[in-house]
């Protein structure tokens, strides 16, 4: 039985779906405006983790996933490299894709992008107005957060507590400093749809709750994102989405709300704003997307990671021990079997950092399980496809590396050797020295 820690009831429990026949999952996806870094993915193997455990466990899961495609971010990154909002979104959604792939997340079930519910969106926002849950003003419409009672239920803020905005000037068609936006003016040059209020485009809150609900209907089972989403995002999600339907209790939304923890960069949240980022395709000049992965994985994902050269490299020396031990069982294809030790951890709110310390120490002293080990644990830290095939070029990489080692011992320079050696092995390839030739193979 699956334990997973609610953010909104602040305790882990036992996971009981709506309707164990059907799981539903909702998980907040990327802004296109600009390549992910590290720390993005960060929530999407969160998010990818959970929804893997899910779907070992249970016969049907649905697991959603969106792209908003349109935003303030998308609309300043077009203007910057000259390229329309479709442009734009395209190529950072394509580059998305690609990156995720090669940390082994999977596509979701349903991925759906903003745009494509303008529609639904009015007509969500025309309902919040007759029930009095919104207003508009000169253009703006903003939901009215007075009138849904627990407001910051999940983040714990009280509107009370809240900056009232005596430091961050207050827009003036606002009734209440908290009221957020649902729709907004747009520019003659950005992009906009034609609506009651005129031409705009909507709020970001406002993307997830009628996604969520035209893919999954209310109320699903879980809602995923990173820690930072939790107020105001989220806490407007469960606002905005419970008012429409009349409803003061947030699990009639989600019933169960995951958040994963950031992740820090030499002790410093990692983030665009502060420039400190780190790109998924730098990562992989030097690391294979399994050992990428492993890293993200390698801490609680309720905790924060301490990101450094040192943990990749860790996990690359794990990885490389750990396929070279499998290979001794021959193929195992990657199966969750919920009876190993290894998902009986991970079932315990995803305990990752225990299940890859238990599956070193179950390959150092297996017992007759081991091939069900070995297959629940490729199921879930062994995702990338990067891993799996050379190109020409890669095979002429190591070839000519192969060669320089040869040529350093022939002289008796060891010392390069050793270090064409260990070159080799942080690309994952194992050489042996055979009646005076280097042969090599990929672990």
């Amino acid at each position: 039985m699956l334990r997973i820690y609610n953010s909104l009831s602040k305790k882990k429990e036992e996971f009981i779906p709506n309707d164990p026949s059907h799981i539903k999952f909702y998980a907040c996806g990327p802004t296109v405006y600009n390549k992910i870094h590290i720390g993005n993915a960060r929530a999407f193997m969160s998010a990818d983790l959970l929804a893997k455990v899910l779907k070992g466990i249970y016969s049907k899961v649905t697991y959603v996933c969106n792209i908003t495609d349109i935003d303030d971010k998308i609309i300043d990154a077009a203007k910057e490299e000259n390229l329309s909002i479709k442009d734009i979104s395209t190529k950072y959604f394509n580059q998305y894709q690609d990156d995720t792939a090669l940390l082994g997340i999977s596509k979701p079930d349903i991925q759906p992008f903003a745009t494509d519910y303008i529609d639904d969106m009015i007509t969500y926002i025309e309902k919040l107005i007759a029930s009095d849950n919104a207003y508009e003003k000169d253009g703006n419409v903003l939901f009215r957060v007075s009138s849904f009672p627990n407001y910051g239920c999940l983040s714990d803020r009280k509107l009370e507590e809240h900056d009232s905005g005596s430091r961050v000037k207050v827009e003036d068609f606002k009734e209440n400093p908290n009221d957020f936006t649902l729709w907004k003016p747009s520019l003659n040059e950005d992009p906009g749809w034609e609506s009651p209020w005129g031409r705009g485009r909507p709020g970001w809150h406002l993307e997830c709750s009628v996604m969520s609900e035209s893919t999954l209907d209310i109320p699903f089972d879980i809602h995923s994102g990173g820690n930072d989403l939790k107020f105001p995002h989220h806490d407007n999600e469960i606002a905005q989405t419970c008012a429409f339907h009349g409803n003061d209790d947030p699990t009639s939304f989600a019933k169960y709300w995951v958040h994963n923890g950031f992740l820090n960069l030499e002790d410093e949240k990692m983030s665009k704003s502060l420039g400190n980022v780190v790109y998924i395709d730098q990562l992989l000049q030097n690391y294979k997307g399994n050992e990428v992965r492993l890293a993200l994985l390698s801490t609680h994902y309720r905790q924060p990671i301490p990101w450094s050269e040192d943990l990749l490299d860790q996990s690359h020396n794990i990885y490389v021990k750990l396929q070279s031990a499998f290979k001794e069982y021959g193929v195992v294809d990657g199966k969750f079997h919920v009876n190993s030790k290894v998902a009986e951890i991970l079932l315990d709110d995803l305990n990752t950092p225990l299940a890859i310390r238990t599956m070193q120490d179950l390959v150092a002293n297996p017992d007759e399980n081991i091939e069900n080990e070995i297959a629940t644990f490729k199921y879930i830290f062994e995702g990338s496809n990067q891993d799996l095939s050379l190109s020409d070029v890669q095979v002429n990489q190591i070839n000519e590396l192969v060669k320089e080692r040869d040529d350093a011992r022939n002289s008796g320079d060891y010392e390069r050797a050793d270090k064409i050696r260990d070159k080799l092995s942080k690309m994952n390839v194992s050489i042996k020295d055979v009646n005076g030739k280097t042969e090599w193979e990929i672990l």
